[in-house]
């Protein structure tokens, strides 16, 4: 099996992001399966681009895509994406879209194809903190993981795919008192437990 694992860039006046630092930590292989990372850029229009090349010339048999949900405390994996793109502050190329739907021909909604309840205890038997998440947003994360299932419904009919939410890293909330964080070494170790899951669900 191969795994393509996601991770952003940092954006929103952040100079690091704990999705692309733990994606770029994690073993080759995991459970077995050959782990592929990519940094894919904070941006709207070009989020599932980069992915979409990747699938070409990866051929993976998942992509799973991580990104940061400053706030949370809690790894979470999202059970669903909707059509729509709304941000609330502007991507890494300035695009701030308003309630604009992602693909103009694509469903209302997508529904991830990972077991993420088991995600989610496998995470949780790890010492971490996890839920399913229903809500992906409506910035660029919920953008590609709802790119990549449209692609799924469109091109690639035996992929499987989802995303992840991850918290700030500590060094993020420094001035930002009772924000939650979690550690990039527990970053990597709860993915790295998700993605288990993800295997073993095979």
């Amino acid at each position: 099996m191969k795994i393509l694992v996601t991770g952003f860039d940092p954006f929103g006046g952040e100079t690091t992001n704990p999705a692309i630092e733990a994606v770029k930590r994690l073993s080759a292989t995991i459970a077995g399966a050959t782990i592929v990372p990519l940094m894919v850029p904070t941006v709207f229009q070009t989020a599932g681009t980069v992915v979409r090349q990747a699938i070409l010339t990866e051929h993976p048999d998942v992509v799973l895509s991580i990104g940061q949900a400053g706030g949370r405390a809690a790894l979470t994996p999202e059970r669903v994406a909707i059509n729509l793109a709304d941000g609330r502050i502007p991507d890494n190329a300035g695009d701030q879209p308003s309630d604009r739907p992602l693909q103009e021909t694509g469903a209302t909604a997508y529904f991830t194809q990972l077991p993420v309840k088991a995600m989610v205890r496998a995470i949780r038997a790890a010492g971490l903190p996890s839920a399913v998440s229903t809500t992906a947003g409506t910035y660029v994360c919920n953008a590609l993981m709802y790119q990549v299932q449209y692609l799924r419904a469109t091109e690639f009919p035996t992929l499987r795919a989802g995303f992840m939410h991850i918290p700030f890293l500590p060094s993020q909330v420094v001035a930002k008192p009772g924000v939650p964080s979690l550690s990039l070494a527990d970053d990597v170790r709860g993915i790295t437990a998700a993605i288990t899951a993800i295997v073993e669900a095979e």
